[in-house]
């Protein structure tokens, strides 16, 4: 998890799991974009059933965050006083800080 902001360059993850990162990191940016080149390297590692539940995946949770965010809807406290890594300022850049909605 200490590694998850530098994912890319982390020896924590294997290229598949890279893979599955960077997706979700290229469909939780606005606007959402995969090009051709990413997709076919995607296509390589995963089956055309494994990319769409990936992808579903990934949205869904991308849909309960800005939902949650959008009424403010904060944690049940599951996981209180764990670990939590949080994005790197850099990926932050030009959004609204967390205590906005």
């Amino acid at each position: 998890m200490r590694d998850l902001a530098r994912f890319e360059q982390s020896a924590a993850f294997s290229l598949t799991e890279r893979l599955v990162l960077r997706l979700a990191v290229a469909l939780t940016r606005t606007p959402a974009s995969v090009d051709d080149a990413f997709f076919a390297e995607l296509r390589r590692e995963f089956s055309e059933p494994q990319l769409v539940e990936l992808a579903s995946a990934i949205a869904w949770e991308n849909h309960r965050a800005r939902f949650n965010r959008t009424f403010g809807i904060g944690s049940e406290g599951f996981s209180e006083g764990d670990f939590c890594p949080m994005p790197e300022s850099s990926s932050l850049a030009g959004e609204a800080s967390p205590s906005h909605r």
